[in-house]
């Protein structure tokens, strides 16, 4: 009897739940939002907004605390220096999760889980004006004219 038992198993060993709960957090803060099954999301609901509340107290230990779980000092580094000074005027309630709809092979309810505050995301494409291309381009056509001159002499 599961008397007094919290959480939901979700069909899997300990093993494999930590992971797929550890891996789920990882994405949603690195990209701002997932889908996935509504079970999933409101699994891990509580431990997203432990992370963010632990984070917002800043600190080493904190900090070393958060890289033990997520095992990578980057996502750390975003967690505590982006999301959790977005997230300072909450206490709790840091994700939100909007019905999707319907998943076509089994029917299980698909939603989609996202931080409440998103955090200015920089853009990893760094957009390259004409002025800055010009210099690279002239650079070339120099080192294969001074290539070509080697090879006739």
């Amino acid at each position: 009897m599961r008397h007094r038992v919290a959480g939901r198993k979700l069909n899997r060993d300990t093993n494999h739940r930590k992971a797929l709960f550890k891996n789920l957090v990882l994405s949603l803060f690195e990209h701002g939002e997932i889908e996935t099954t509504e079970a999933k999301a409101k699994s891990i609901r509580g431990l997203v907004d432990t992370l963010i509340h632990k984070a917002q107290k800043g600190g080493v230990a904190t900090s070393r605390i958060l890289a033990s779980f997520f095992g990578t000092r980057a996502i750390v580094q975003k967690l505590v220096n982006e999301i959790a000074p977005a997230m300072k005027d909450r206490v709790s309630g840091f994700t939100r999760i909007i019905r999707v709809g319907n998943r076509v092979g089994d029917d299980a309810m698909k939603v989609k889980m996202e931080l409440v505050v998103k955090p200015e995301v920089q853009n990893e494409k760094k957009e390259v004006k004409k002025e800055e291309i010009a210099p690279v381009k002239k650079k070339v056509a120099e080192k294969k004219e001074s290539a070509t001159k080697v090879k006739k002499k």
